[in-house]
């Protein structure tokens, strides 16, 4: 008895740190293929011995099969409440036109936080005016968007910018951070001296870059670039099936920050932005 006391007093006594190392917020995971894909996940997370507190479920919607979308998107919802730690990042096609502005109101209504949008596998311009007015209406209805932004696609990140400069009422995820052409976003300590031009509405994921810039000649640049765009705007992801919520993880601890840091990037973050479902 008086061992179990003892321990209870130290665990009080932690710091909220050291209770908190085990919580992520995994934000970019692909389920290709519904709960197929989400037991396999859980199944590599177990493998692995890899925690995780809640997780993204993303769906990306392929032009012109709208009643396929709604249909992966209420499958995603669907999952969400039969999986607590699961948030749904559903998607429409830009370019649906009203159809896609209709399903986003639609999913607006049903809870969804989260929408994903990726201009080189939907194949469309980040300029189209269509993009423009529906990431306004996610704004308006309180809905966040998803961006892939691996540089790809050229000009992807000074068209995003100039997209989220110009819609400051939407919140912007911008995945991978640039990819290798991260550097461009170190505007954004420029764009915050300018009055009344940016909003602070542009927040990123790592998924993917920081497996690749971890232990690598670039690393002290990336881990520059996060504090230049901001600690509190920075979100881990795994990229899953690509990469592993582990391979992030690890690679996030290679990198020179601190302690506090890197709680927000794994958790505290997401968190904020998505809400706590627990």
């Amino acid at each position: 008895m008086i061992k179990h006391a003892i321990l209870g007093l130290m665990l009080f006594c932690l710091p909220p740190l050291a209770l908190a190392q085990d919580e992520v917020f995994d934000v970019h995971v692909h389920l290709w293929h519904g709960e197929k894909s989400l037991k396999e996940y859980y199944a590599q997370l177990e493998a692995e011995h890899q925690p995780v507190a809640r997780h993204s479920g993303i769906y990306m919607a392929i032009k012109g099969e709208t009643q396929e979308n709604r249909r992966k998107n209420d499958e995603l919802i669907a999952l969400s409440k039969r999986y607590p730690k699961l948030m749904p990042i559903a998607s429409v096609h830009p370019l649906d036109g009203q159809v896609a502005i209709d399903e986003l109101k639609r999913l607006a209504g049903l809870g969804v936080k989260a929408l994903k949008l990726h201009p080189h596998t939907q194949r469309f311009d980040i300029t189209d005016p269509q993009v423009r007015a529906l990431c306004k209406l996610a704004g308006e209805l309180g809905v966040a968007v998803l961006f892939d932004n691996f540089n790809i696609v050229p000009g992807d990140n000074q068209n995003l910018f100039n997209l989220a400069v110009g819609l400051p009422k939407t919140q912007f995820v911008f995945a991978h951070m640039g990819g290798l052409d991260f550097r461009f976003w170190n505007s954004l300590f420029l764009a915050r001296t300018a009055k009344d031009f940016f909003f602070d509405n542009i927040h990123f994921d790592i998924s993917a870059t920081v497996a690749l810039v971890a232990d690598s000649p670039v690393e002290p640049e990336f881990v520059w670039t996060i504090r230049s765009v901001g600690i509190d705007n920075v979100m881990l992801g795994s990229d899953y099936p690509q990469l592993s919520l582990k391979q992030a993880g690890d690679a996030l601890e290679k990198l020179d920050l601190s302690v506090e840091e890197k709680r927000k990037i794994r958790w505290g973050n997401a968190n904020k932005l998505f809400g706590d479902k627990r």
